[in-house]
């Protein structure tokens, strides 16, 4: 009895130690990780150095995104369509360079005849020969343009209205001088008459067949 009282009370004994030893390690050990400085700080430049890694990656990427888009225009690196406003823009000024150009030589004639060298018609007949060179150097000018720049069929067309026209211009140019028949200023009258036909016949030409 006496031996099985002893054996009884040391495993009692044993027993409650151990149940101390477990009771305390858990809450010991996480407290004493808490507690240790080199754990904390440790942690904290880790969660720190995170942070100041990811932030300007975030910055960069946001950054560059928003000046590609903003630059980005495909309309002015296709060469497709600077050719075809360079096209374009020489095709419009080709009728105004002329417009502009008749404009101008009709102020030179018109100056010409309001101021002859003299009252004369000797001098009168100068002046229309000045006259009439100009004008028909242009529209000789003009048709060898649209020869080249009207479709074939078109210009076929043109070709006979051209030769019509010429017929007319003679024509109307005689019979106006008729009128001076045997005068001084018989050939005068035809000179003025056809000049006067010749330079509308080129703003005719530029205006309607030019459509560019």
């Amino acid at each position: 009895m006496k031996n099985s009282r002893k054996f009884l009370m040391g495993m009692v004994t044993v027993f409650f130690v151990l149940l101390a030893a477990c009771g305390n390690s858990p809450d010991d050990v996480n407290a004493s990780l808490d507690n240790d400085p080199q754990n904390n700080d440790s942690t904290e430049d880790r969660s720190d150095d995170s942070t100041e890694i990811d932030l300007p990656k975030n910055t960069v990427s946001n950054t560059d995104n928003s000046n590609s888009t903003a630059t980005v225009d495909p309309s002015k690196n296709d060469p497709t369509q600077v050719e075809d406003s360079s096209a374009e823009n020489t095709k419009a000024s080709l009728k105004e360079e002329y417009l502009k150009k008749l404009n101008n030589m009709k102020k030179e004639t018109d100056d010409k005849r309001n101021n002859p060298p003299d009252e004369s018609t000797y001098a009168l007949k100068n002046v229309e020969g000045e006259i009439h060179d100009i004008w028909d150097g242009l529209l000789n000018e003009i048709y060898g343009v649209l020869k080249q720049e009207l479709p074939q069929q078109e210009m076929e067309q043109l070709r006979e209205a051209q030769r019509k026209w010429l017929n007319y211009r003679d024509r109307t140019a005689l019979e106006a001088s008729l009128k001076y028949k045997g005068g001084t200023m018989e050939h005068l009258e035809y000179a003025i008459v056809l000049n006067n036909l010749t330079e509308a016949r080129c703003f005719k030409l530029v205006e309607d067949y030019m459509e560019y």
